[in-house]
Formats: C-alpha cells, structure tokens, sequence
C-alpha cells in the first residue's frame, strides 16, 4: 500500500487549500513580491476555510486534525509560489500559536488563539536575539515580576510578522541562567514600551515582514503567562517538532515544484538539434534530483507518522527530515537554475528567484548543525541491542 495512505477526507482537504491557493496567493505572487508585503486579508481569507487552526481543538474554532494534514496544507501553498505569504501564515498556524493551543488557559485562549484561527488578529513568534542565534537557553531579554504584572525588557530579531502582528508569543528570562529560567508570555503589540525598531531588509521572501522588536519595560499582566513560570524552554523545544516538520514540507514541495517545472523546459528546449531533455547528461541529472526529492519526502512523510502517533523517535526522525532536505535544495535549485542556462540567471524566472534564499532553509527552525547535534546525541548514546 502506498505511504502515505491519504483518503478520501485527505483528497478534500487538499482541494480546498489548492483552490485557495489558485484563486488568492499564485495570481499576485510577483505584485506582493514587487511590492514587499502581502495584504492582511489574505489572514481572514484563509481563516475563513479552516487553514489556520488545522490541528487546533474544535472547542476554539479548529478543526481537531493531525500533522497529515500540516504536511497537506504546506504541500499546497507552496503551488502559491510566494513562501513569504506562505511562511506569514504558517508562523500563524503553525508555530506562534500552537503553545498556547497547548499551555495557555483558558482566558488566553478566548482572547487570543480564536480570532487568530478566525484570521481577525495576527500572531508573531518573538523567540530569536540579536546575540543568541539557535541558543534559546541563552536568551536574555527579562520578564521581572512586579505585583501583579511582569515588566518585559529586551530585543526580538528576524520576526515574521513583527510589523503587522497584533501579539507577540514570547520568550523572556524569568529566572537564573539556562533553560530552567524561561518562561512564555503573549505581548500585545499596542501596549507602552513596545516598538518596531525596523523592518529587515532579506534577500529573498520579500512580501514577508521580518521586523527587529523592542521591548523598553512592557507591562503585561500575570494572566498573559503561558503555562507554567520556568517551562518556556521545554514548550518552545515541544512546539519546534511541528516547525522542523513544516520546514522540511516546504523545501519538499518547492523542490518538486521545480523539479516538474525544469523537466518541462528540458523537454522543450533545444541545442545542437536536440531538446536539453534527450543528453543523457541531463536525463541523469534529474534522475539523481528526482531520487533525492523522493527519499527526502519519504523521511517527511516518516516524520509526520512518528509525531501523529507519539513515537519517542520523533525528535530523531523530524530533525533528519529537516536536515536532508536542507541540504537537498542547496542540490536542486542549483542543478536546476543551470538547466535554463542563461534564464535561470533572470529575475523574472521563478527558479532565479528561489536561487537567492537557499541558504536560509538550513537556519529556520533550527540550523542544520543543531539538527546534527540532536540526532547525534540521541543516536550516539542509545545502547545496542
């Protein structure tokens, strides 16, 4: 039997996120791209169909699915070809909210997570420093217990989001050094002491807003807490499984797209009398990367098994799913871009536009030397037998 086994609720959903992605994000894909940002509405549109609380409970708006579906949802917006759009509504979907759907009271989740599955408000994920990169036991910027309130102090960078988000899920120091002294909070965005100190300026994803945040003593109150004072650490490493799987699903899903798209052109273009596609050269070039995408996906697929049925191997299996597929695209967007020859070098040719971010897939959610790290010390120590 085939892996996965999609059924006949599978085939619907991706229908409805592949029509949505035809109507609302291919069509103004270069405009947003031009322009550096897409439209808040896109938010509620997709709200609208459910594509924003897939595997949330019902009792908050979602739909109670599982990763199968995440995996379906980002296989088909990636079609949309603006991953700047994509990845703003995934940091949504996917990875500012789920530790509320998970920690969060029940206040928070009224207030917060149900107009954001509705797409009515914005969520951020402020996580990353200014000096602490991949370290997140390291961070720095503090929340102080001050009565009834925490009083917030510190810098946010690389935010997705971070300029239009109504709420930042975030975490701060509230006590000693190391990954005991974390804690999460959610930080409206209207609130004194809050700025955006700028907007960055990427190489790539530009209709994405990826803002550098300041917090000059936010005062939120206790309530805002996620979960338990101290366990931000665990929540934040809990919540990166569904991220890693996200990103693999991403990269999976663009290097398909590009795979179909430059076979196409190969089989079109002609030299020396031939179509490019007929040189043995090029057949097996694309035999290599067509190999390279099917083993990629397959441990995707493995990935999102092992975290819809709570495998202890899910750790192992999401983080070698991120990292193959990191390294993968940096072998496909090249091979392909050189198949278009001198086109794969112009701007308006997708696949030179996708040339520009291959670098980045290997740092979010984890770079790829913290996903070596993590399978090697679960791997490494596990005894024989």
């Amino acid at each position: 039997m085939a892996f996965p086994r999609w059924t006949e609720e599978h085939r619907s959903f991706r229908e409805t996120v592949r029509r949505f992605t035809k109507d609302e994000i291919r069509p103004f894909a270069e405009q947003w791209q031009a322009e550096g940002y897409f439209p808040d509405e896109i938010f509620g549109k997709a709200g609208a169909l459910g594509l924003l609380g897939v595997r949330f409970d019902p009792a908050w708006g979602g739909s109670g699915l599982d990763y199968w579906y995440t995996v379906i949802l980002v296989e088909e917006l990636i079609r949309g070809r603006d991953i700047g759009c994509v990845v703003g509504l995934l940091v949504q979907s996917e990875m500012a909210t789920t530790v509320i759907h998970d920690y969060g009271s029940d206040e928070l989740k009224k207030e917060w997570l149900v107009p954001v599955i509705r797409g009515e408000r914005i969520a951020s994920l402020g996580v990353t420093e200014p000096s602490g990169g991949s370290d997140v036991a390291a961070l720095t910027t503090s929340a102080r217990r001050d009565g009834d309130d925490y009083i917030i102090r510190g810098a946010k960078t690389f935010i997705t989001n971070g300029t239009r988000a109504h709420f930042v899920m975030l975490a701060a120091r509230t006590g000693g050094a190391g990954a005991a002294g974390v804690s999460l909070f959610v930080v409206p965005t209207d609130v004194k002491g809050f700025t955006v100190s700028k907007r960055l300026r990427k190489i790539d994803l530009h209709s994405s807003d990826t803002a550098e945040l300041f917090f000059d003593d936010v005062r939120v109150p206790r309530s805002n807490l996620i979960g338990e004072e101290g366990q931000g650490f665990r929540y934040i490493m809990r919540s990166f499984q569904g991220e890693r799987l996200v990103l693999a699903t991403m990269v999976n899903s663009l290097c398909r797209d590009l795979l179909e798209e430059t076979m196409e052109y190969l089989g079109q273009r002609k030299a020396f009398g031939q179509t490019i596609g007929s040189m043995q050269v090029w057949r097996h070039r694309m035999a290599d990367l067509m190999t390279d995408l099917e083993a990629s996906e397959l441990l995707t697929y493995r990935a999102a098994d092992d975290l819809v049925s709570g495998s202890p191997e899910a750790e192992v299996s999401v983080s070698m799913a991120k990292l193959y597929a990191a390294e993968m695209v940096r072998r496909v967007i090249p091979e392909c871009g050189h198949a278009y020859g001198g086109y794969g070098f112009m701007e308006e040719y997708y696949i030179a536009r996708c040339s520009r971010g291959v670098q980045n897939w290997g740092i979010g959610a984890g770079t790829s030397e913290v996903m070596r790290e993590i399978i090697a010390k679960r791997r490494m120590s596990k005894p024989r037998g």
